[in-house]
């Protein structure tokens, strides 16, 4: 267990053409919120969906957006807190902010998930590549954006993850900050680190570790849907539940964002050689011992 000195603290404020971090500074928190956490593309709406699948003992299957928002989203934000306002259940809030631009309470309970900055950047880069122009007018045209617009990618999905790692630490939501700041408080009690590839290996144990940190017991007989609700193949199936919008904003709609889920998409297109600068670059940014979580994940993250 940390000590108080060791406890996370917000320091900073994270404002790009997404996101806006001032909206948590004034939040009432209640003490059973559940935080959903991640840097983009790390299995945001995955988690999501398993949380509300442990909570509901898999009896709900409504659209995503209606009951857990993106609370430091630009677009919806005054929606999105009178949402959360009105509920009186236990409310799921997805945020991508790193922990040291995000307030910390003691009672509510965090969920980060972290992915492999190169199965991360891949899925962007499709999020991205499908995105509409309506899409990108929506966040770049909104009043108060902060720094460069959002751009569309390019053919060339290597150059795009070079481009992307040479702004890894420059960026306005650099990744080996976002990794490092949750890292560094894997030990505080309720904060709770999982691997999008641990999901991949084991869903059942890792859905069942999830529910013994969140408190929530699932009857035995309630498991196989629980657990059937969070599967790649529903999650496809059911794609209008996990997209608000997702004709006016991605090609293809909703099925173009549930996508493959696949992890390792990298290894056809990437040289040794930027294999290799990733890699060294994890190491120096975050240590040896998180660098190997990222790149492989382990049950507990330490």
């Amino acid at each position: 267990m940390a000590s108080q000195a060791e406890l996370p603290r917000k320091t900073r404020e994270l404002m790009n053409h997404h996101l806006d971090s001032r909206v948590w500074n004034a939040f009432p928190f209640r003490p059973n919120d559940v935080i959903v956490a991640t840097y983009p593309k790390s299995g945001t709406t995955w988690m999501q969906q398993i949380v509300l699948q442990i909570l509901s003992k898999g009896k709900l299957e409504i659209p995503l957006h209606t009951i857990s928002p993106w609370l430091d989203s630009r677009v919806g934000m005054e929606r999105h807190l009178a949402m959360l306002s009105g509920q009186k259940h236990r409310r799921i809030i997805k945020s991508h902010l790193p922990l040291d631009a995000l307030p910390y309470r003691p009672r509510p309970k965090y969920v980060y998930v972290a992915r492999d900055g190169r199965d991360a950047c891949f899925s962007l880069y499709n999020h991205l590549s499908n995105a509409t122009d309506f899409y990108f007018n929506m966040y770049n045209h909104m009043p108060g954006r902060v720094g460069p617009p959002l751009m569309r990618p390019g053919p060339d999905v290597r150059a795009f993850f070079l481009q992307w790692l040479e702004d890894s630490d420059r960026a306005a939501s650099p990744y080996w900050e976002h990794i490092r700041s949750w890292w560094e408080a894997r030990h505080v009690e309720n904060i709770l680190l999982v691997h999008y590839a641990d999901l991949k290996r084991d869903l059942t144990g890792q859905i069942r570790r999830i529910a013994d940190f969140l408190g929530n017991t699932v009857p035995t007989e309630d498991w196989p849907t629980v657990v059937e609700h969070c599967t790649f193949d529903y999650m496809k199936a059911h794609a209008n539940l996990f997209v608000e919008a997702p004709e006016m904003i991605f090609k293809g709609g909703a099925q173009a964002v549930i996508n493959k889920g696949f992890n390792g998409r990298w290894r056809d297109a990437l040289t040794d050689e930027d294999v290799a600068t990733y890699e060294k670059l994890a190491v120096e940014k975050l240590g040896a011992q998180c660098a190997k979580w990222l790149s492989n994940g382990t049950t507990n993250g330490h």
